[in-house]
């Protein structure tokens, strides 16, 4: 077995390498590159059986390498890139491992990457999915607010974006609510709240809520071109205005 390890890091390099130890009886020989331009001369010198791949490499992302070089061998990506790159590789069904890994996380993968190849039913990087994974990093790349410093009657608590179903307004402050009905106070403005967050995510269904998509259970109807939106923490509907209506269902579909 030849496996080819694409990693910048050197204790990264070292975790992989004692991890294939630990998980292969047999016997294999292994390269390292640390750069993309490395990568490339050993990917047209050799066959693999399989990859090991960081995204972030020396001289730049490994996307770049694979969109040069045509990859006939799995890859497992190892990376500690979350949140959007995650879904991408889900999405595209890709495996992936985030970072910091266990010697469990690193065997799963392993072994479910072993099943799909010997089935013939894994999915091969091609042009659209490379894109698709670039423009995956271009997004998480992009500096959005990640969490709210909440002050509470016992100190200070993190609320993380990804949690929050639904921020209203509430006099000078706003209101969040989160995924398990939570609700927490935040001293911003709407309008400020608004400009921190992800576009793509987030919407401002009226003058006074902003709803996040990952969160939206049902929508219906409602009279004078308005929609009633049940979210999840949520024990009240939230509504659009009738002006914003429209731009929330193309924003639905993006």
């Amino acid at each position: 077995m030849k496996i080819l390890i694409l990693e910048d890091e050197i204790p990264a390099y070292q975790k992989l390498v004692n991890y294939l130890n630990d998980t292969f009886e047999e016997e294999f020989v292994h390269d390292l590159a640390r750069s993309n331009s490395e990568g490339k001369k050993l990917l047209t010198q050799n066959k693999y059986d399989f990859i090991l791949s960081d995204i972030q490499l020396l001289d730049g992302i490994s996307f770049d390498l694979f969109d040069e070089v045509t990859i006939k061998c799995p890859i497992i990506f190892c990376s500690a890139h979350d949140e959007y790159l995650f879904k991408a590789f889900n999405t595209n069904g890709i495996a992936y491992i985030l970072k910091p890994f266990s010697k469990s996380d690193f065997k799963k993968a392993i072994e479910k990457y072993q099943a799909l190849f010997n089935k013939g039913s894994y999915n091969k990087l091609n042009t659209n999915t490379i894109s698709n994974l670039k423009s995956a990093l271009k997004e998480e790349n992009t500096s959005y607010k990640k969490r709210f410093v909440i002050k509470k009657a016992k100190g200070i608590q993190l609320l993380n974006v990804t949690n929050v179903s639904l921020i209203e307004a509430s006099g000078d402050f706003c209101i969040a609510t989160d995924n398990i009905g939570k609700r927490h106070t935040i001293s911003q403005s709407l309008g400020s709240i608004f400009q921190q967050l992800n576009p793509n995510k987030f919407f401002k269904i009226n003058r006074s809520q902003i709803i996040s998509i990952d969160f939206i259970e049902n929508i219906e109807n409602h009279f004078k071109n308005r929609l009633l939106i049940s979210y999840t923490g949520g024990k009240e509907k939230a509504m659009t205005s009738s002006s914003t209506t429209s731009d929330f269902r193309k924003w639905l579909e993006k």
